[in-house]
């Protein structure tokens, strides 16, 4: 794929100018920082950098996490070094398969042995390495995904089903996702990597104790998080009454880069609480109840009789103050979600 010099100097350029911004409104501390919605690893060295010690002159070095996500064939140690001498302590490898007739199918340019050698390359250069799995295609031999990445010694893995979006390619050749084996995959996942003392704490998410995603949880429990670049969404704190927050929304590209305003959303009390229903719900320690009323001042059990069916049905778990969904309850959220919203 060409690249397009001036796109790509526009990009950074627009990207330091909102984030100087956003430091003149917020400038605490940040906890992580996150590079990824994309595959930042294929920005040059030199870009990489800029980008980096913009953040890091404002902010400093972020307290708990740097994550970068990226493609196996855009690093090797010498260019790990490079990260690892920005201030990124994570990488977040888009791995999907290690059998090279899925990666075909999934349009991927790495083979499966390329993939493998790049995790293990992370792991050695001794980042934190999460990797991304795709799991629910037909003629996909799931067991050897998980087993190969696994037997790595890598402390984090992500497993997505297969999922089609309208207007894309694989929609536009009528490819649907194999329902059943997508089923069957969730089961085998979480038994797998449950063997490897890998635990799902997320439904698509799954670590060994102490080397969660911290990133990830401020979007799943409802803290505040910044975002920066074309359709980025962030959720800021706001003075206005009867708010807890806004949504900014960020326009595409074109209009990002032409400085259009971006869309803004305030985040009242049942906002709020809908919002965490659909993310904590996700999650293996589900949504805090106390917590949740002491910031929006609803009182969930009141507020959602419909809670205690989903009790009495072995959907959700009550184990004061956490609400969870249970096992059977995880397989069934979309469904569950929809009825409280």
């Amino acid at each position: 794929m060409r690249r397009d010099e001036d796109l790509v100097k526009s990009y950074i350029k627009k990207l330091k100018e909102d984030a100087t911004k956003f430091f003149q409104q917020f400038p605490n501390l940040l906890d992580t920082l996150y590079f990824g919605g994309g595959t930042p690893s294929h920005l040059s060295d030199a870009e990489l950098a800029e980008i980096v010690l913009h953040l890091q002159n404002l902010w400093g070095q972020a307290r708990l996490e740097t994550t970068l996500e990226a493609d196996p064939l855009t690093f090797d140690k010498k260019r790990l070094q490079h990260f690892k001498n920005l201030g990124i302590t994570r990488l977040s490898i888009g791995l999907q398969s290690t059998q090279d007739t899925v990666l075909k199918f999934l349009g991927r340019l790495h083979n499966g042995r390329q993939g493998l050698e790049a995790v293990n390359m992370a792991l050695e250069a001794g980042f934190e390495v999460s990797a991304d799995l795709i799991t629910g295609i037909t003629h996909q031999d799931t067991a050897a995904d998980i087993h190969l990445l696994a037997q790595t010694g890598i402390n984090h893995i992500s497993v997505y089903s297969l999922t089609i979006e309208p207007f894309t390619p694989f929609a536009l050749r009528k490819i649907q996702p194999n329902q059943d084996k997508d089923a069957d995959d969730y089961n085998l996942t979480q038994e797998t990597l449950g063997s490897y003392g890998l635990e799902r704490y997320e439904v698509s998410s799954h670590a060994r104790r102490g080397h969660e995603s911290k990133h990830n949880q401020v979007y799943w429990h409802g803290d505040y998080f910044l975002a920066l670049g074309p359709s980025a969404a962030s959720f800021i704190p706001t003075f206005q009454e009867g708010l807890l927050g806004i949504r900014q929304i960020n326009p595409g590209i074109k209009h990002w880069l032409e400085a259009k305003t971006p869309e803004t959303i305030p985040i009242d009390p049942k906002r709020y609480v809908e919002d965490l229903l659909m993310t904590s719900l996700r999650t293996q320690l589900g949504l805090n109840l106390e917590h949740i009323q002491e910031r929006s001042g609803i009182n969930l059990l009141e507020r959602y009789p419909i809670i205690a069916e989903f009790i009495k049905h072995d959907l959700l778990v009550l184990e004061l103050p956490h609400l969870k969904a249970s096992s059977k309850g995880l397989l069934q959220l979309n469904g569950i979600i929809e009825k409280f919203i």
